[in-house]
């Protein structure tokens, strides 16, 4: 993919607001699949804060954020230091606390345990760190939905057939 980018003279986005710090049990997920390379821009929102405020963001070499000068670009909650001060220290306990690394060991444990359920009304299980769906066979994910509701969880439809599990990064087995 970047090799495209850069024969095509294309920048490479990559939009981690979902996916990115830890999420996926990698710091980003596109470091699953772009091995070395690195995209020229990556996006991120979400985890940015660790829920304390809407904050997002987008991360570029210096070459490129150089080229947007002061009064070009704005922002309706750009720079509000409360804002910058929750997002420093959720980054911080991201990395320094080994949420990265405990969201992939989780995350695997997780879908273990699905799996082991065996249930033939699974069709798959899948996801990286703490991003996790089941597939179900026609039309059941509704029914699960309900029966886990009833039961004090709470967890996300998506569509008929599927149904995510997004538990926050510092979930322990």
């Amino acid at each position: 993919m970047k090799a495209l980018c850069v024969k095509y003279n294309v920048l490479l986005l990559i939009d981690e607001v979902q996916t990115g710090l830890g999420r996926t049990g990698k710091l980003m997920d596109y470091m699953y699949d772009m091995g070395e390379d690195k995209p020229d821009v990556v996006t991120f929102g979400k985890s940015i804060s660790g829920g304390v405020t809407p904050v997002s963001g987008i991360c570029a070499d210096a070459h490129l954020m150089d080229l947007i000068n002061p009064g070009e670009h704005g922002s309706t909650f750009g720079g509000m230091p409360i804002a910058m001060a929750a997002c420093h220290a959720a980054c911080k306990a991201i990395v320094e606390e080994g949420m990265v690394e405990n969201s992939f060991k989780v995350g695997e444990h997780v879908r273990k345990s699905f799996r082991n359920l065996n249930s033939p009304h699974i069709k798959e299980v899948r996801g990286r760190g703490m991003l996790n769906a089941m597939e179900f066979h026609e039309g059941k994910a509704p029914q699960f939905v309900d029966c886990l509701r009833k039961h004090g969880l709470i967890v996300r439809p998506s569509g008929a057939n599927v149904v995510k599990f997004t538990p926050p990064i510092i979930m322990t087995e």
